[in-house]
């Protein structure tokens, strides 16, 4: 397991300071860990548990219990594709395999350059709009007709190869 750095867990530090006394401040904490890390590091359950009283075993289990945690760093672009019923029926999983495709990230996982992150969720609540893709926290429904998402990533991976271009370049020139 990767070490943080110490301005990570200076950011711990700091969260757990400001909600430490607060009732559920389990959640709390885990919230704006996540927000400001992409993820949540056992560094960070250590000095939530500490704080709070509640065994790592406890916050573990929050962690893992709500969805919105993750204990892995996630890409720059999160995408998530509902397989709720509605969304399935209406080509959820087609259009799973194509943004996999594209992006090159596995389901419930990301890819190699750290760019995209795929997620395939349940239910999102948004049945009305099936199937829905959610990148970035934007809803996209109807998104096997719609060519947004593909577009969108599309775009993605035209700057990410751009900047990599660039960059590898002015290590040439420099």
């Amino acid at each position: 397991m990767e070490r943080l750095n110490q301005k990570a867990l200076d950011t711990i530090t700091d969260i757990v300071a400001r909600h430490n006394g607060r009732l559920g401040p389990v959640k709390l904490m885990l919230h704006d860990v996540q927000h400001e890390l992409g993820y949540i590091p056992f560094e960070a359950m250590e000095k939530i548990s500490q704080a709070t009283g509640a065994s790592v075993a406890e916050v573990y289990g929050v962690v893992t219990f709500y969805t919105q945690f993750t204990l892995e760093p996630k890409g720059k672009h999160v995408i998530n594709i509902c397989m709720g019923t509605a969304c399935y029926v209406k080509g959820a999983q087609e259009l799973l395999n194509r943004v996999v495709e594209l992006t090159k990230a596995p389901v419930n996982g990301t890819s190699e350059d750290k760019v995209f992150s795929v997620d395939a969720t349940r239910c999102l609540g948004a049945c009305g709009l099936a199937p829905v893709a959610i990148i970035d926290g934007r809803v996209y429904g109807n998104a096997t007709q719609s060519k947004m998402v593909e577009e969108f990533i599309r775009f993605v991976v035209e700057q990410e190869t751009k900047t990599k271009r660039e960059e590898r370049l002015s290590e040439v020139v420099s």
